[in-house]
């Protein structure tokens, strides 16, 4: 279990990873990066929609193996959904992800993942 300032810990880390990321890759300073109403992002042609609809329903592990198996990491689009895909599970309760057999520290976890595939290792140094 963890304590609250862990808590908030975490949560400030996944935010700036994602926070940095979609800087770099969308090539504008980031603020609040929410997801356009028509959310165009796909992986490997299945819409990012149904990924996020599979963690509302917990189905969080399965989602993520899903999108690293088909993720193309040259695909800048593809790594931008999969970021989204991040961001929106880690803005899930701690509770909830906990019933769902996940964790904030996966979330940050499959961002720096993702980020060190995708070609933006050094990142992960400068936020570690």
């Amino acid at each position: 279990m963890l304590f609250d300032d862990e808590k908030d810990y975490l949560m400030r880390m996944i935010k700036e990873m994602a926070r940095v990321l979609f800087s770099i890759m969308l090539g504008k300073s980031y603020v609040q990066v929410e997801l356009p109403e028509e959310n165009k992002y796909e992986i490997s042609g299945n819409k990012l929609e149904e990924y996020l609809a599979m963690v509302d329903r917990g189905e969080i592990n399965e989602a993520e193996n899903r999108i690293l198996a088909d993720l193309d990491y040259n695909d800048q689009g593809e790594v931008t959904a999969a970021v989204f895909f991040y961001q929106h599970i880690g803005e899930k309760d701690p509770d909830f992800l906990e019933a769902h057999n996940y964790s904030e520290e996966e979330v940050l976890d499959g961002l720096k993942q993702l980020a060190k595939q995708a070609g933006y290792g050094n990142l992960c140094d400068l936020i570690d």
